[in-house]
């Protein structure tokens, strides 16, 4: 079984920032893949499906960014699912738009929703870096987090989130390196074929 949290933060006023394209990639597995509809349960609105024989777990903490481990460590415990087999989507600010990256353990990066989760599980799972860019200067970081993606960004948000959702196969029964290597490669094919 697996566990694959997208970050962000909860309510409309939210929905279409940049802050929260783990939300946006999380619910794009959902659609495509047809998962249950949408229960709350562990401070947080979860899916449940398969893809493939896996049987996966789709977690979006509802406690603001801040908190989110509060949200993964309550469905890990009740699942018993290892900090090996969560999967964390998130934005990433020293990536370039568009771009991703898998990374396993390692620190947070300045995130305050992973640097909550590393609190409360550890630092032994599995992270998808999601590229948004960075706004030049430190003191324009919360605003621009904050902030809507803009028409512009469709255009590579859009393919992105849809290789994403394709290639979540990709992410089953395997691990560590392979497992990222794996993935990676499958959303850059689905992404050149576009």
């Amino acid at each position: 079984m697996l566990l694959l949290v997208g970050l962000g933060n909860p309510g409309n006023k939210y929905s279409n920032n940049r802050h929260n394209i783990g939300f946006m990639a999380v619910d794009e597995i959902v659609r495509r893949h047809s998962f249950s509809a949408p229960k709350i349960n562990f401070q947080a609105i979860t899916f449940e499906g398969k893809i493939g024989s896996e049987k996966i777990i789709i977690l979006k903490p509802q406690t603001f960014m801040n908190l989110s481990g509060q949200s993964v460590a309550a469905a890990a415990r009740f699942y018993k699912i290892t900090p090996e087999n969560i999967i964390v989507f998130h934005d990433d600010l020293d990536l370039a738009a568009g771009k991703i990256k898998f990374k396993t353990g390692g620190g947070h990066g300045g995130h305050n929703g992973l640097r909550n989760i590393d609190q409360h599980i550890g630092q032994n799972y599995h992270r998808i870096r999601l590229g948004i860019d960075h706004p030049g200067h430190k003191d324009q970081v919360h605003d621009y987090v904050l902030s809507d993606f803009t028409k512009h960004d469709k255009e590579w948000l859009e393919p992105l989130l849809d290789a994403i959702s394709f290639s979540a196969p990709a992410l089953l029964d395997q691990s560590g390196e392979t497992l990222g290597a794996r993935f990676l490669n499958q959303v850059g094919l689905r992404l050149n074929n576009k």
